[in-house]
């Protein structure tokens, strides 16, 4: 059956060609596993609550005819402004268009949270740029630069809302702009498109605009919504979507609504932050967290930007799921929320999960695992600009910056055949993590750091789960003993100046470029020797080795402008003489790479990376292996393209001075 939708009809219809619904939500009261719904180009002012589920062999299709003609969005068009004096404006609506969730009341807030100031839920917009909520009618009314936003002339742009018996007074500073003149809206609803329910999986959401939500602060112990997610199901596709404007999250990939666990630190605060989020995984098992019922969704060539916290966000709800191909930037960059769980991806326990082929930039962070990244791989990704533009400074609460972060995690989790461009490459307060065939223009960081603290004068570890292989189930418990690690053939450059020596590999922020951050680390010959079974030694004998750092693989790295080198490397090569060039460069829709430091290695090669290679990430005992438990022969690069018998350290299979990077 194929039903079909178009907002610009004359009148309500049942959902035929020639008398199609007006809204989507009527469509998804009705649609049944292998329907399809067609909706016309125009904007639909609703949130959309899919009824019924599809099966995997007869999905749900929800299409818009015309890519990206339909939109469907959270915000109202707000006329009939009047002006206060200079540049302030006032307008006010009726409680009631909002029902029972007030974006206005309802405040940005809860587990992991760290921002000082007062920021609700709701947003005013105008002509698509989301404005800066102030603290104040007198902020509002001065209309200041944000000293935390990166893009600090748009923070000018500012309202502020109080309420007033059964209205919501709005104050807005339009630096000197007409409102009545212009497009403003404000966001009444908190979703776009997702289930009110656990279980509705098999549905296909394609070519949409889906913008403009009161979305919440989405930290893992808590039920995580955004503007588009499968709300705790199997098996969605999310393809050739724009999705922007969230307050809080674009895509949620997550956690359901656990009453019992939900913001628990927040609302009692009885148990440590890491005990509830244990609790969480486990709690999360009991309510069907399998293989076969939650994760397996696919987001694709979808366009995610401008959102508060983060572009894609999931707790275990994400797992055995592939992101790839898809555009995300301008993430938590405002200055306005400050907190953990930001970053352009950012998923709690990515079992088995992969991102390929994204191009991440301009966000706090571009990719942080946290948690159970066991089978995890970040592969062939562009990203650039992930840190904090020169000038401006951190906001209150807000996180360190890199390109890619993993934390807690006892892997096994790849990263290979990226280009890295931001200052911080690579932050790993974890192990079991194999750096393959990189281009890192940044630094490693939190390098056995990051995981425990001392409280009451003792060591209070953080233990974290690992799973069986490629499984939900959870194998053990245990902490971060830190090494684990396989950095192999990597093109790494000091292409950022060293600004602060007093920085150490166990700093977020770390500036030296290199792997000499690993010499602490045991070769695998030094860490195996204590139990060799001709050492005789007693099981607590052992436990300083047990407790001790794992072993780690470093070879085949090159290494350019003083970038500094693990003193177990064996097979490298170093050149501090070359003076080496980096650019990326946006040329007509293409990204364009100029560089000539392949060219620079000359006839340095080193042999294919295989899984068998790679050996068994420590604590799960699990290969570095595609998700089906077959091996990888890392003998494709960035493009895809053959590197022969032997390689090139870096992203690339062929030496040249420019490449299309997109």
């Amino acid at each position: 059956m194929i039903w079909y939708v178009n907002a610009n009809a004359p009148r309500e219809g049942n959902g035929l060609k020639e008398t199609p619904f007006r809204f989507i939500s009527d469509a998804a009261k009705v649609a049944r596993p292998g329907d399809e719904v067609v909706v016309a180009p125009g904007v639909y002012r609703e949130s959309v609550h899919p009824v019924f589920a599809g099966e995997e062999n007869r999905r749900i299709v929800y299409r818009s005819e015309v890519p990206l003609g339909a939109e469907i969005t959270g915000a109202e068009p707000l006329t009939g402004w009047k002006k206060v004096k200079g540049k302030l404006w006032t307008n006010r609506v009726k409680n009631t268009v909002f029902g029972s969730f007030n974006p206005y009341v309802e405040r940005v807030e809860g587990d992991w949270y760290f921002a000082p100031d007062v920021r609700h839920t709701g947003s005013v917009f105008l002509n698509d740029l989301a404005m800066a909520e102030a603290t104040s009618l007198d902020a509002c009314r001065k209309g200041v630069p944000d000293p935390h936003s990166w893009n600090p002339d748009e923070s000018k742009y500012q309202w502020y809302s109080e309420q007033d018996g059964e209205d919501t007074v709005f104050y807005a500073n339009f630096q000197g702009k007409d409102p009545n003149k212009e497009k403003v809206e404000i966001v009444v609803r908190r979703n776009c498109f997702m289930p009110e329910e656990n279980g509705i999986g098999y549905i296909t959401v394609s070519g949409f605009v889906i913008s403009k939500g009161a979305t919440t602060w989405a930290p893992p112990a808590a039920y995580q919504d955004g503007l588009i997610g499968p709300h705790w199901s199997r098996g969605w596709i999310i393809e050739d979507c724009e999705v922007y404007g969230s307050r809080c999250c674009g895509i949620s990939l997550g956690k359901y609504l656990d009453p019992e666990n939900n913001m628990y630190f927040f609302t009692r605060r009885v148990k440590s932050p890491t005990q509830m989020e244990r609790d969480a995984v486990c709690r999360g098992q009991y309510h069907g967290w399998l293989k076969e019922k939650v994760g397996s969704h696919i987001v694709r060539r979808c366009h995610i930007h401008h959102c508060g916290q983060t572009g894609i966000v999931g707790r275990m709800g994400a797992v055995f799921s592939t992101i790839e191909d898809c555009h995300i930037h301008d993430i938590c960059t405002t200055g306005q929320l400050g907190g953990a769980e930001t970053a352009g991806i950012k998923l709690h326990a990515a079992i088995d999960v992969t991102v390929r082929r994204c191009h991440i930039h301009d966000c706090i962070m571009g990719i942080w695992f946290d948690w159970e990244a066991q089978g995890a791989r970040i592969s062939q990704n562009l990203l650039h600009d992930n840190h904090r533009p020169d000038g401006v400074d951190q906001g209150p609460g807000a996180m360190f910056n890199c390109d890619i972060f993993i934390e807690v995690g006892h892997g096994p989790t790849l990263i290979d055949n990226n280009v890295l461009l931001s200052k911080v490459s690579v932050v790993i307060p974890s192990q079991g993590i194999a750096c393959v065939q990189n281009l890192m223009l940044g630094s490693f960081g939190l390098i056995n750091s990051g995981v425990d603290s001392v409280v009451n004068g003792q060591r209070e570890p953080r233990y974290t789960p690992y799973h069986i292989r490629h499984r939900t189930e959870v194998a053990g418990f245990m902490t971060i003993l830190h090494g684990d690690d396989r950095i192999y053939n990597n093109l790494i450059i000091q292409h950022y100046p060293v600004t602060d020596e007093t920085k150490t590999p166990q700093n977020a922020d770390y500036q030296h470029a290199g792997t000499a951050c690993f010499d602490i680390f045991p070769t695998y010959e030094e860490w195996v020797k204590p139990f060799s079974l001709s050492a005789q030694a007693n099981m607590g004998g052992l436990a300083t080795a047990h407790f001790g750092h794992l072993p780690v693989w470093v070879e085949g790295n090159a290494y350019f402008g003083g970038a500094n080198v693990c003193k177990h490397e064996q097979r490298h090569l170093v050149d501090e003489d070359t003076k080496i060039r980096v650019e990326l460069t946006e040329q007509d829709g293409r990204w364009i790479l100029k560089t000539n430091a392949v060219q620079a290695l000359k006839d340095f090669r080193d042999g294919i990376i295989t899984t068998d290679l790679l050996g068994l990430a420590f604590e799960p005992e699990q290969r570095f292996e595609n998700p089906d438990g077959t091996d990888i022969i890392f003998d494709r690069d960035y493009f895809g393209s053959h590197r022969g018998l032997d390689t090139l350290p870096g992203p690339f299979a062929d030496a040249q001075e420019e490449y299309s990077v997109l």
